[in-house]
């Protein structure tokens, strides 16, 4: 063997490990950039699940005080009227129940279609991430 043919067999191996090293630094980012994104999205789940366990709680608590205090107030004031009107009494109180309720209704669902999304902060990175790595843009 001559001394060209050494020489242009050591740049290819010099280009191979080069072209390794390449291939393993781009895995090890793209490795990094996974972990980075899954932390993102577990601490996005977390944060999730205690919004929705506060206001599970909060719920029905609610749901307790309130319904506790109208059937109270409704019992009163069917027996302030008993004498002369209970039957307008019992007619009132249920019209103002049912419209509350219907009312109420309303606001949860509106309450619920303007819910953030759940996992917005880690579709925004990863929505970074593909513009960052996209060529074509």
């Amino acid at each position: 063997m001559d001394d060209a043919s050494l020489s242009a067999e050591k740049d290819t191996n010099k280009a191979d490990a080069g072209l390794l090293h390449s291939l393993k630094s781009l895995s090890t980012t793209l490795i990094a950039i996974l972990y980075n994104r899954l932390d993102l999205l577990s601490t996005d789940m977390e944060e999730a699940r205690e919004r929705l366990l506060s206001l599970l709680v909060l719920t029905f608590v609610l749901i307790f005080c309130l319904c506790l205090g109208m059937v109270l107030l409704a019992m009163l004031v069917v027996v302030v009227f008993w004498d002369t009107h209970r039957l307008l009494a019992l007619s009132a109180l249920t019209g103002f129940f049912l419209l509350s309720g219907a009312i109420l209704s309303m606001v949860a669902m509106r309450a619920l279609r303007n819910m953030p999304r759940v996992f917005a902060a880690s579709l925004a990175e990863l929505s970074k991430d593909h513009e960052l790595l996209d060529p074509l843009k």
